[in-house]
């Protein structure tokens, strides 16, 4: 019986029991029945061909070699001539036996995390191993996540953790934008204290090898170079003098420094094929040279391909700028527009492209990010242009962009779909995953959209978004918790939303607040109790939506509690969410709080309500060190004492105090404006 769609009934018709759950979906499985085999069941294993098992700790079973191919329960090998691609494996389970036969040692390495997973199911729901045939192998061959590292470090243990979940679910490579997350050597003033050092890295990149999984490093130039030129030393190199941004592409001493940290950055990384050097949302003069942002950008983005080729690396481009400097980059952004209207923006301005054409890079590959309009007609054209014209092109999809505490737009499955979907059909070979660190949520809180980007680059649009969200129930917390009423996460997106502003006066944000000179002003009013009532009918549609977003957070906090009941993996993933769930229902809780006090009729129901007023700055203490508690289980909350913050040009939330304050400005100013109000 063949299933290669979301297969949960046909297992069930073949078996009669268990539930097998595999991420990402392979190409073909078919079911046959159940096996005699328990989990528990496979020892021992036997490689005609010296087939290496994985690391220790990645399967449910420590195996032994064993001499005799009959005495083994697992035979293992490797086929380069078997009809499959690159990756692919194909792994059979009979009655009393299992093989698994690569294609490759990645493909032998990807069978094996596929038993994983079948051993896993097997041993949660105490049933045997299925009989099956399972024949699978990757749609895109690059399948890179993001480990963005600009504003927090995580401590070192977490990351070796997440070269093995990665590995489970098939990702097979990292770019790591360091910043100065990495102890430099030859400009040793740009590391932060604190930072990992290059053995520290070696040793990571060493780790994620085994796990196939090549790290490379992204190290930001020309523009976003803040982490340097915040430095009294590098000020000389700024393309403004007054904005630490952007290095001045014709200053011969920005290459030095620059190719002082690429080389750091290289040794840090001996398995990664490329060099990601950034080269985004910048604009230069040169100090007022006269040349053009484009033809700046091409001199120095000509310079930093050369050095990566010679050292053999592949340079990797943000594409950007020149898309923007040639009047196509709102088109990009612009869904609505038909093909004749693409073909006519691009038949008035591609001319600006094709005069630089002989200058840009041919060893360079070029990255088509689009975090959100992935489908429009423009974004697939721009791509088209870079193949047509023999330059190497990958696309960029995101996970996390701008969302504060979580990602949002259900882990912005849709566009990552999407986006795997046009590499695919448009012959890429790979798809980067970007998780900015902007805001900084929890990394834990990344791992839905990145199992859904695994199972689209892996598999194309085999199963929809919901069943994919099911899936990682499953996989993630226990097959128990695969059904619908479990679904918590997207019951926390509007209410994390409504934390961003929920405190603030109308069209204010938190990003925004420690820039201004008067930040308590961004604070919304509070009741006069001079005038009650005029608050709340002042404020009634937020009142409403409080309201509202309080019951919806309670539900969250009871699925929560059902899924951690229900867990056999990954509970403290739930402690973060849960963490999250209360703090931001906090906000909520404050405003009905304030209400029940401006609606108060009478000095003794008014007083009862201004002393529950009082007891807020407590509440939020208690739930902030809750949340501290967790969150530092696996991260470094505070910068070091001697962080120098940049200027933030972006306005990103995490860049704006070294303590983790920033993750509650608004609550504090709020609650000071209570305390100034009514508690002097």
């Amino acid at each position: 019986m063949l299933c290669v769609a979301f297969f949960s009934s046909c297992r069930q018709q073949a078996t009669g029991e268990g539930n097998f759950v595999l991420l990402p979906q392979p190409v073909s499985m078919e079911i046959e029945g159940s096996s005699s085999l328990l989990a528990g069941d496979v020892e021992t294993y036997f490689s005609e061909d010296s087939s290496q098992i994985p690391p220790p700790g990645l399967l449910r079973v420590e195996l032994q070699p064993v001499q005799k191919k009959s005495r083994a329960q697992l035979w293992i090998g490797l086929d380069r001539e078997l009809e499959i691609k690159p990756e692919g494996y194909l792994l059979e389970i009979s009655n009393n036996r299992i093989s698994i036969t690569g294609k490759d040692e990645a493909g032998l390495f990807y069978g094996f995390m596929t038993l994983r997973q079948l051993m896993e199911d097997a041993a949660d729901q105490e049933v045997p191993l299925p009989v099956c045939r399972i024949r699978d192998y990757p749609l895109l061959s690059y399948r890179a996540i993001h480990l963005d590292m600009k504003h927090h470090l995580e401590k070192r243990e977490y990351y070796f953790h997440l070269m093995d979940l990665l590995a489970t679910y098939k990702i097979n490579a990292v770019i790591a934008e360091m910043e100065d997350k990495i102890a430099y050597e030859r400009q040793p003033v740009v590391g932060s204290t604190g930072a990992l050092t290059i053995d520290e890295w070696v040793a990571l990149s060493d780790y994620a090898m085994d796990r196939n999984i090549e790290i490379s490093p992204l190290i930001q130039g020309l523009g976003h170079a803040s982490f340097i030129l915040k430095h009294d030393r590098y000020r000389a190199l700024r393309d403004d003098p007054e904005s630490d941004w952007a290095f001045n592409p014709l200053d011969p001493a920005t290459y030095e420094v620059q190719f002082d940290l690429y080389r750091d950055a290289l040794e840090a990384t001996p398995h990664g094929r490329y060099l990601h050097v950034g080269g985004d949302e910048v604009h230069t003069t040169g100090r007022g040279s006269g040349m053009s942002s484009l033809e700046l950008q091409l001199i120095w983005l000509d310079k930093v391909a050369r050095f990566a080729g010679e050292n053999g690396r592949i340079p990797i481009f943000w594409d950007d700028m020149p898309l923007k400097h040639a009047n196509l980059y709102a088109s990009i952004y612009n869904p609505g527009l038909t093909q004749a209207e693409v073909d006519s923006v691009w038949g008035a301005n591609e001319h600006i492209l094709l005069e630089f054409l002989d200058r840009f890079p041919r060893n360079c590959i070029y990255m088509r990010w689009n975090y959100s309009e992935s489908q429009a007609l423009s974004n697939l054209k721009a791509m088209q242009w870079f193949k047509q014209h023999e330059l190497q092109v990958m696309g960029a999809t995101a996970g996390q962009t701008r969302w504060v505490l979580m990602p949002q737009n259900e882990s912005n499955m849709e566009q990552i779909k999407s986006f795997a979907l046009s590499s695919i059909h448009q012959g890429l070979e790979g798809l980067f995953l970007t998780l900015w660190d902007d805001d900084s949520p929890h990394f834990e809180l990344y791992m839905r959209g990145i199992l859904a980007f695994g199972e689209y680059a892996w598999s194309g649009e085999r199963r929809g978004k919901e069943e994919i969200k099911s899936a990682y129930r499953h996989r993630e917390f226990s097959s128990e918790v695969a059904g619908e009423g479990y679904a918590f996460i997207d019951l926390l997106e509007e209410p994390v939303a409504f934390w961003n502003n929920g405190l603030l006066q109308d069209h204010r944000d938190r990003r925004s607040l420690r820039k201004m000179d008067q930040p308590l002003s961004a604070v919304m009013d509070l009741p006069d109790p001079s005038r009650p009532g005029a608050w709340s009918e002042r404020y009634a549609e937020r009142l409403q939506v409080a309201e509202r977003l309080r019951s919806r957070c309670d539900s969250a906090e009871v699925l929560i509690n059902s899924v951690k009941s229900a867990a056999v993996r990954n509970r403290y993933r739930l402690e973060v969410y849960e963490q999250v769930n209360r703090m931001v229902r906090f906000t909520p809780e404050i405003l009905l709080t304030l209400k029940s006090y401006d609606q108060a009729t009478g000095n003794a129901v008014k007083g009862e309500a201004l002393d529950r007023i009082g007891q807020l700055e407590g509440e939020f203490s208690g739930l902030r060190t809750a949340l501290e508690q967790v969150y530092s289980e696996t991260r470094i909350l505070e910068k070091p004492e001697d962080y120098i913050l940049d200027q933030d040009h972006h306005t990103h939330l995490a860049n704006q105090t070294r303590s983790f304050d920033w993750q509650f400005t608004a609550e504090l100013l709020f609650l000071e404006k209570i305390k100034n109000t009514y508690f002097k």
